[in-house]
């Protein structure tokens, strides 16, 4: 994808004579872990202009170049270095406001990928297409892709759960509704990436860096796991009945019950003895829940559960990635057993040889 680009530079261009004499820019691109170059003319960038405005409904954050600006000269290349190199420079400020631009929907668009021969790999191959014609690089290129929109989908959550603190039900709903359709988005390309790693595979790919981006494909399927889980969680809108937390176990805004209930529920000189999780031998309310009611410390209770959930969450995370570390090394050791196993027959053979030259020798001597 166009988002996986780190650069776009124009770093030269060339004169050229045919069909008619003309001027073509060479455009380098940079992406994550490889890159390439292509050679556009300026009536290419005027068609790319007019496609984006016409697909997207809006122009490019930033205009073209004029298009009249060699109009004066009275002959094709006369004095007109300057005035390519302004060119240049204008156009290479319009490729890179796209890719740089906060909205995604120029870089994303198929004509600005096609403009810029981003592989084919790299995109999301049609519905019943036979192969998905990854190569080892555009692989990992769409491996890194993913992980920048699972990226932006926690910063999707973030903003909703802010909105939802500051009481815009709208927007927080929005912000929800934008991540569950990038995670669905995410969740098919994921799809898409295991079986290009499948045919990579079959083509011949070396078992430890198979086994490896396997375990790759496998943490981007566990942060979409989690994410999912997340955006299913409505918050509520109001603060009036929810626990804020800046840290695990303070919380800064609860519901409390007025001293007036608490004392005809309990009475004036009984002893408070209720306390939150298991009972002890002497039980004693803690400075945690004695100033809530019941419903702040059921709330209290689902907090400390949802918590202690994540962590468990985290720590399944950990341990498949430790098991999949585990296997890799056993694999590893076994490879490294069976050339062991190889070389000591070699040794022996070579043994073998240099007895039986060693008593032919004795023989001549």
């Amino acid at each position: 994808m166009a988002a996986a680009i780190q650069a776009v530079s124009i770093r030269g261009h060339e004169e050229r004579q045919t069909p008619k004499p003309h001027v073509v820019y060479r455009i380098e691109i940079q992406a994550h872990v490889r890159s390439w170059q292509m050679w556009r003319r300026y009536s290419e960038f005027v068609e790319l202009h007019t496609e984006l405005t016409k697909s997207t409904g809006s122009p490019p954050p930033v205009q073209l170049p004029p298009k009249n600006t060699f109009a004066v000269l009275k002959g094709p290349f006369k004095d007109e270095s300057s005035m390519i190199q302004q060119r240049r420079a204008g156009l290479e400020a319009y490729l890179r406001a796209i890719i740089s631009a906060k909205e995604d929907k120029w870089r994303e668009s198929y004509v600005f990928r096609e403009f810029l021969g981003v592989p084919v790999g790299k995109q999301t191959p049609a519905t019943g297409s036979g192969s998905t014609q990854f190569s080892l690089a555009s692989w990992l290129d769409e491996h890194l892709e993913l992980q920048s929109r699972i990226r932006d989908v926690r910063a999707d959550v973030n903003r909703r759960d802010t909105l939802s603190d500051r009481g815009d039900v709208g927007a927080s709903h929005t912000a929800n509704v934008q991540a569950k359709k990038k995670l669905a988005e995410i969740l098919s390309r994921v799809r898409t990436l295991t079986e290009g790693l499948q045919e990579l595979g079959m083509a011949g790919m070396a078992e430890g860096e198979l086994q490896r981006r396997t375990d790759m494909v496998a943490r981007l399927q566990d942060d979409c796991e989690k994410l999912g889980k997340i955006v299913t969680v409505a918050r509520q809108a109001s603060r009036a009945n929810t626990l804020t937390t800046t840290t695990p176990g303070t919380f800064t805004n609860v519901s409390i019950a007025p001293e007036s209930d608490r004392v005809a529920l309990l009475g004036s000189n009984k002893p408070v003895t209720r306390v939150f999780g298991a009972a002890l031998k002497n039980p004693q309310e803690t400075a945690q829940t004695r100033p809530l009611d019941d419903h702040g410390l059921l709330q209290l209770q689902k907090t400390q559960l949802e918590h202690q959930d994540t962590q468990l969450s985290q720590l399944t995370t950990i341990l498949q990635r430790q098991r999949h570390l585990g296997e890799a090394i056993g694999a590893e050791i076994r490879l490294h057993n069976e050339i062991l196993d190889d070389l000591t027959n070699d040794v022996d053979r070579v043994g073998g040889k240099l007895s039986g030259a060693k008593k032919q020798l004795n023989r001549l001597g």
